[in-house]
């Protein structure tokens, strides 16, 4: 066995679980710890938020209160989404208007989940205003706009970061990320994403329904599953190959895309995406989203949201080599995005996320959304 075989598998058995190892961990606890971590943390940037219309928000802040942000104030056009905010994160101040936010000089760092096709035109006021931006995803919703982000970003040097929370806010992706940097499973040779989401049309906003404020379901949803093909077969140019969408069963909302999948290849890979809102109902959770990372050694496979086996939680990784199969509990990893992009602001470094990833993800979601082919079931 060479050298490098020998660390591998050093490395491995310091990482893994036995095979089958079963985890129990309540939210709870989980988010006791992070409330105490975030207490001990003296802030190290002032934040705020603008644009509350999606729940990722709460998620975005968590993130950057882990990281060393201290979240000042916010505003919702919105009184009963502002009023939830206000409940959610009581330290902040609702502000009068945007401006108030976006001319206090004591800010950093603005994030936002306003509807998928504002948050793009508002980055470029947060950049021209010398702040940074945390966007929701889609942070862009057509390809004029990414031209227009780009060439702000560019002229005033700030971040647009978007989060992709699949990959930043999941344990088990951020595991298979230092496993597959590890050699884990040899050279990657493909990605497989998987993200099926559940409708709840009752509990819709309206513009979730139109193709022009949403952008598409690749552009929206897939904007994950780009993220992580480029991130785990480091490519740093890819192609479309083929691309179809369809509303194959929700002729009630004719703005709805409801399927869309997705081949492509890049210079570190190949890859597929499917996205969906079909999780049926009889599901405990919104949506059982997968990601399988083949490599020349082995493969990895994330559940990130449930195993249907029975394992209870989420965060879920298997991993198989050539010697045997293994289970590992991801419980406990560490997610690092918050931090990183708090490092980041202050620092003015690229550890949470390069800049043109971030945009190459976003962009390849626009081609294939653009060049998409209608899929229609019918006889």
């Amino acid at each position: 066995m060479s050298s490098e075989r020998s660390g591998r598998r050093d490395f491995l058995r310091s990482s893994l679980t036995t095979a089958g190892a079963a985890w129990v961990a309540s939210t709870r606890p989980r988010r006791a710890e992070a409330a105490q971590e975030a207490a001990a943390k003296v802030p190290r940037l002032r934040f705020a938020a603008i644009g509350l219309n999606h729940g990722h928000i709460n998620s975005q802040c968590d993130a950057v209160i882990r990281g060393g942000g201290e979240l000042v104030s916010f505003f919702a056009k919105e009184p009963d989404l502002a009023a939830a905010f206000a409940k959610r994160f009581p330290q902040a101040k609702l502000a009068r208007s945007e401006r108030e936010i976006l001319e206090d000089p004591s800010i950093k760092l603005v994030a936002s989940a306003a509807i998928a096709n504002e948050r793009a035109p508002l980055g470029l006021e947060v950049m021209r205003h010398g702040k940074d931006f945390m966007a929701d995803k889609p942070g862009i919703t057509t390809l004029e706009q990414l031209a227009e982000v780009r060439r702000v970003q560019a002229d005033t040097r700030r971040i647009y970061s978007i989060t992709y929370s699949e990959r930043f806010e999941n344990r088990a992706t951020v595991k298979a990320g230092e496993l597959v940097k590890a050699g884990a499973i040899g050279k990657v040779v493909q990605t497989i994403g998987l993200g099926p989401h559940r409708m709840n049309p009752k509990t819709r906003p309206a513009w979730f329904f139109e193709k022009e404020r949403y952008g598409g379901i690749l552009c929206d949803i897939a904007s994950h599953q780009f993220d992580q093909f480029l991130f785990f077969t480091g490519s740093t140019r890819a192609a479309i190959l083929a691309s179809q969408v369809g509303n194959v069963h929700h002729p009630q909302y004719p703005g709805l895309e409801d399927f869309g999948d997705v081949m492509l290849q890049g210079d570190g890979g190949a890859g597929y995406i499917r996205v969906d809102w079909f999780t049926p109902d009889g599901l405990s959770t919104w949506g059982d989203g997968r990601l399988t990372i083949l490599g020349t050694d082995g493969f990895i496979e994330i559940r990130k949201n449930v195993d249907i086996a029975g394992r209870p939680g989420g965060s879920h990784l298997f991993l198989v080599d050539q010697k045997e199969t293994r289970y590992l509990d991801c419980k406990d990893q560490k997610l690092p995005y918050g931090e990183q992009l708090v490092d980041d602001v202050l620092n003015r470094t690229e550890t949470a996320m390069s800049q043109e990833h971030c945009f190459r993800a976003t962009e390849l979601a626009l081609q294939a959304q653009k060049q998409a082919r209608p899929l229609s079931l019918e006889s």
